[in-house]
């Protein structure tokens, strides 16, 4: 099985609790209005990965990280690579965080979800509405996004104890990702 991966960051400290390794997917039906990540969105970019190499590469970070978080485009349009990835994080130790732009209440029903939230400590939900803008909240950009604690690993504090973070970095080709939660039309404006 394969999974289509727009990008992904080892070690960051700013996508979730903790060190996190970061995974952007590839592929989103759901077209938010103002999207920072639209570039997401066709299913026929990013790069193709096998699961098994993927999960020996998450595990190879296993001792510098406290878990993993799902971004996107839309995690869940990929939903068993999704599930099969994050049940082998689980089962080394790592957390699992999931942002979906679907909302949590229509998902319950689906048997698919219902084997993935099996092996998610939390799951943010809710499709990023530009008229809700609202940085005051860790890690979510609009004030819909709801938060789900599904295992006894985290609760409420790891939200009201987190602020919001953007990291800069440079690549190996000179290129900036902006990675994180805030102002990035701010923040572009500096980088100018």
């Amino acid at each position: 099985m394969d999974i289509r991966i727009n990008s992904y960051i080892p070690i960051t400290n700013v996508e979730g609790v903790g060190t996190r390794f970061a995974i952007w997917v590839q592929g989103c039906s759901i077209h938010c209005k103002g999207c920072a990540n639209f570039h997401m969105w066709d299913f026929n970019g990013g790069t193709s990965y096998n699961v098994n190499d993927f999960i020996e590469l998450i595990k190879s970070y296993k001792d510098k990280i406290e878990g993993i978080t799902w971004l996107g485009g839309e995690p869940l349009e990929q939903i068993k690579a999704v599930k099969e990835i994050s049940k082998a994080v689980q089962s080394i130790g790592l957390s699992v965080i999931l942002f979906t732009g679907y909302e949590y209440s229509t998902l319950k029903e689906n048997k698919d979800f219902q084997e993935l939230i099996k092996y998610v400590d939390i799951l943010i939900d809710g499709k990023y509405e530009q008229d809700k803008t609202d940085y005051s909240r860790a890690w979510v950009g609009s004030s819909n996004q709801n938060y789900y604690f599904l295992t006894d690993r985290y609760d409420e504090s790891v939200i009201t104890d987190c602020k919001n973070k953007i990291e800069v970095r440079i690549s190996s080709n000179n290129k900036i990702i902006m990675t994180g939660m805030g102002d990035f039309k701010a923040l572009a404006e500096l980088v100018r």
